[in-house]
């Protein structure tokens, strides 16, 4: 057999088969880091898309991150949420209070439970003495929050959980407005919970209707209690995935009390917080600022949440995200695990973080 051999052109130059890798674009460079960063540069030149030099060569560099604005100062308010502290184990609520306010934060999210102090067994006279308590430690409430939308979600299939789900979110916005905040975190609902699964997953469809049944009452009670709805964009729940989704389900409602909490690190697995936060625009009325780091990869795991500033999130991106659809509310830091030792230095780390991310601190 002949070995083929290019044809010339008619300027007398060889031509290159349309079919041939050469007319295929150059990958750039940045292209080739961030994928030798997640298969390794050997594997990148086994499939012919960098020759054995080069990826010698990407193996040796390492991305670098962005650079932060210098001089810069952002109007954000300083938020922690309860779930940081080591409460109520080890610390009171006054005490809780008293350290965020000492670390410099202007307000602290709190956490409404099935029992407790700060729960469904609450009369209105308690709610508004734990908000008082938190104002004359040096405090606001910048919202209400609760783990209870996962045992009893807006959309289970269970009537029972349904019922009970939507029963308890009521009683949030008549809590929101004793503890003297405008804001209630909503989970609108979920097709499926990784760690509260139901025996079968709730349809797409089936989820949305639920969750807009269930939201178009509370919305009513808001409204006249002044309280604002503010559904959160979740990781894992298969429900209202990306920005578009969440602006079109929110803009349905056509009421100025169905808002969105954006949490930053709940997309970080897949998505960028920045690119959420321009499509979704003036919608945004509360704040999760949550740390993530991608080095955990595609598994789900509680641990990539970090303290802030140690993953992966473009932080000087986001701040100026924020800034141009001129958000100036509550940033709120979110963490699930208080430290076993000296937990108040969680909360000094995170104040002092955020003084240099909004530029009061150099």
């Amino acid at each position: 057999m002949t070995e083929s051999t290019p044809q010339s052109n008619s300027s007398g130059q060889s031509s290159v088969p349309q079919d041939s890798p050469s007319n295929f674009p150059r990958l750039g460079r940045r292209q080739l880091l961030a994928m030798s960063a997640t298969f390794g540069s050997g594997f990148l030149a086994a499939q012919g898309l960098v020759s054995q030099a080069e990826a010698a060569d990407y193996a040796k560099v390492k991305p670098s991150a962005a650079k932060a604005p210098t001089g810069k100062k952002y109007p954000f308010k300083k938020s922690i949420n309860l779930w940081a502290f080591p409460h109520p184990d080890r610390m009171s609520l006054k005490e809780c209070f008293e350290l965020a306010a000492d670390a410099g934060f202007d307000a602290v999210e709190v956490n409404y439970n099935l029992e407790g102090e700060l729960s469904a067994e609450s009369s209105e006279a308690d709610l508004k003495a734990i908000g008082n308590m938190a104002r004359k430690a040096g405090v606001e409430i910048s919202g209400v929050c609760s783990f209870l939308f996962w045992p009893y979600p807006l959309t289970s299939n269970d009537p029972e959980r349904r019922a009970k789900g939507a029963e308890l979110s009521i009683k949030m916005i008549h809590a929101a407005k004793a503890l003297g905040t405008e804001n209630l975190l909503v989970v609108p609902g979920a097709v499926y919970i990784p760690w509260n699964p139901e025996p079968e997953p709730v349809p797409n469809d089936v989820c949305e209707k639920r969750s807009r049944e269930a939201l178009t009452a509370a919305v009513k009670v808001a409204e006249k209690a002044g309280v604002y709805l503010n559904l959160e964009n979740i990781f894992a729940n298969g429900f209202l995935l990306s920005p578009q989704e969440m602006n079109r389900f929110v803009d349905s409602f056509n009421s100025k009390h169905v808002c969105v909490h954006f949490d930053t690190g709940n997309i970080m697995q897949f998505q960028f917080p920045e690119h959420w936060i321009d499509i979704c625009g003036k919608r945004i009325r509360n704040i999760h600022l949550k740390e993530y780091s991608k080095q955990a990869g595609t598994e789900f795991t509680l641990e990539s949440f970090r303290p802030l500033l140690d993953g992966t999130t473009n932080w000087p991106a986001v701040l100026e995200a924020l800034d141009r659809i001129d958000y100036r509310g509550y940033l709120t830091f979110e963490y699930f695990h208080p430290y076993p030792h000296w937990p108040e230095a969680l909360i000094y780390q995170t104040g002092d973080s955020l003084d240099r991310m909004l530029g009061l601190k150099a």
